[in-house]
């Protein structure tokens, strides 16, 4: 599952949602599908009753079995989960980096010995430290010589 949005506050007091999408856009949702919200560490599904978009990546949705204020209340500020089927046509896995040699600048951190695939903040391990492939690290990545360079911050490694 990949987190797709966050309750951002309740909406009115029938039970209203204002979501906040992230990494895709809302109309990418399929309406047909559950989506899930944790509790007490186990997803449960709600299907979504009515869908308004609010600007470029918010919505205001009503939930199954969320109908009041209260209900609202509760789940304001939990993460929004799907199912979502990733194309892996044309894209490279994460698990293709294993075995790739890391920089921290020009420096050669090490290889790259396994990932993490957290939805919205993806990692590689080298050696036993968690290393986030966050964009705005990534100086270069030359899949030839199978290495990736990062401005690393200061103290990671």
């Amino acid at each position: 599952m990949l987190q797709i949005a966050k309750v951002l506050k309740s909406n009115g007091t029938d039970g209203g949602l204002l979501l906040g999408f992230r990494d895709f856009l809302p109309e990418d949702i399929d309406l047909k599908e559950p989506v899930f919200i944790y509790f007490d560490g186990l997803p449960v599904p709600f299907f979504m009753e009515s869908f308004t978009r609010k600007g470029y990546d918010k919505a205001i949705v009503h939930l199954t079995g969320i109908k009041t204020l209260a209900d609202a209340e509760e789940v304001s500020g939990r993460a929004v989960w799907a199912e979502v089927e990733e194309s892996s046509e044309g894209e490279d896995s994460l698990e293709d980096f294993i075995g790739w040699t890391l920089f921290d600048g020009e420096r050669e951190a090490g290889e790259i010995t396994g990932v993490e695939p957290i939805p919205g903040n993806p990692c590689v391990y080298v050696g036993e430290t968690m290393v986030p492939l966050h964009e705005d690290l990534i100086i270069s990545v030359d899949p030839e010589k199978r290495e990736i360079r990062m401005e690393l911050p200061e103290g990671l490694l």
